[in-house]
């Protein structure tokens, strides 16, 4: 489908809005996925039973208004996606991985999506080439993120993961014992099903400040992006009232989020989570506490780490310097002073806008074959 301009449901409906996207709109009870191109507005409307109804008993200058009306959003939601949709590019994965994830953010985090921080991080840790692709389109399961390798989709971090062990023999989890290997699953699921609340604090609780964070232009970017961080917020609402965390008070829920980051401080007596050596585990909990480190100025997740639960802030900044050079922030964004104006106040550097960018090589270099020429960098000193 090339344009909408909207459509009705009688039950709240949440729309991502973007570029490339496929979305379940679950109309007539269809689980088809639809592929959208450019800018969509949709507005669910919870008793468009009675629309039709009503017209009939408004007076014939008001029918006509209301068909002006429609037409002429119909014509503007054209207009918008003759002016924004792009084609789908035709990518190759042979012998290639290709990352599909939401784009960059302006504030210098690699993204808002903790799931797709933790894969990209995990790339870079076994020094994996890849392309980033930041169409927004989500996988056949409505995942993100999820890559493509020799033609085979793989999504949900925890597939992708056990995916390329698979396919390319790497393993970051070689030198743990079963028992370590037990606790570092048993702490990833802790980390991905219960310190999710921290999307709350995102979506929910800072929506305002989260709005501010994406990456859109355009006459209507403002308006795009108060309904994509409201849309996206109350998709965070539904999901975790279903898991059964939304169903408490936000106090409650603040007081959950605190006892697994304090698990979290707890569980780091050393370089890393599972000890001198990486893990996928510290993947894991980099895309999910780099969240409450640079995404959240003045929150009580923020307050936390950069404050009593220091060694966290640690871990993550270990993370950063070691595993994104390009990515910079300032000194003063390493710790919370207790001046949230101030803290927010100074911006950091942002990160490099690669559409398609790799640590190592892209797929850009085609006199390379299949064998990549590696690129090394010299991280920076990872003295706390």
């Amino acid at each position: 489908m090339h344009w909408a301009a909207g459509f009705a449901s009688s039950r709240p409906c949440v729309v991502e809005l973007g570029r490339n996207h496929s979305l379940p709109l679950g109309l007539c009870g269809s689980e088809q996925q639809q592929s959208l191109y450019g800018y969509i507005i949709a507005f669910p409307l919870q008793d468009y039973g009675g629309i039709m109804s009503a017209l009939g008993s408004e007076s014939w200058w008001k029918k006509t208004l209301y068909i002006t009306g429609g037409a002429l959003l119909a014509a503007a939601a054209y207009l918008l996606h003759e002016l924004l949709a792009i084609k789908e590019q035709e990518l190759d994965s042979k012998d290639a991985i290709i990352l599909h994830q939401f784009s960059r953010p302006k504030n210098g985090i690699p993204s808002l999506s903790p799931f797709c921080l933790k894969i990209e991080t995990y790339l870079r840790m076994l020094d994996l080439p890849y392309q980033n692709y930041f169409d927004g389109k989500l996988s056949p399961q409505g995942k993100m993120p999820w890559i493509e390798y020799n033609h085979e989709q793989v999504s949900g971090s925890e597939f992708i993961v056990d995916f390329l062990e698979e396919k390319l023999g790497v393993n970051l989890n070689k030198n743990l014992t079963p028992q370590e290997i037990a606790v570092s699953r048993a702490v990833t699921k802790m980390v991905e099903e219960h310190l999710y609340t921290i999307a709350y604090c995102q979506w929910v609780d800072n929506v305002e400040e989260t709005q501010k964070l994406l990456a859109m232009n355009g006459p209507l970017s403002d308006t795009l992006k108060w309904l994509l961080s409201h849309l996206n917020g109350s998709m965070v609402r539904r999901e975790m009232y279903g898991h059964g965390i939304g169903r408490f008070s936000k106090e409650e829920v603040y007081t959950l989020m605190e006892k697994d980051m304090r698990t979290l401080a707890t569980l780091l007596d050393k370089k890393y989570f599972m000890g001198s050596k990486m893990s996928t585990l510290d993947a894991t909990v980099f895309g999910h506490l780099a969240q409450a480190m640079w995404t959240l100025p003045g929150t009580r997740p923020e307050q936390l780490i950069k404050g009593e639960l220091i060694n966290l802030a640690m871990f993550c900044e270990r993370m950063r310097r070691k595993f994104w050079p390009e990515w910079f922030v300032e000194v003063e964004d390493l710790f919370y002073d207790g001046d949230s104006e101030s803290s927010s106040s100074s911006t950091p550097a942002g990160l490099l806008d690669f559409g398609l960018f790799s640590r190592t090589d892209t797929l850009d270099d085609s006199d390379s074959g299949s064998q990549s020429t590696r690129h090394t960098h010299t991280p920076s000193p990872e003295s706390d």
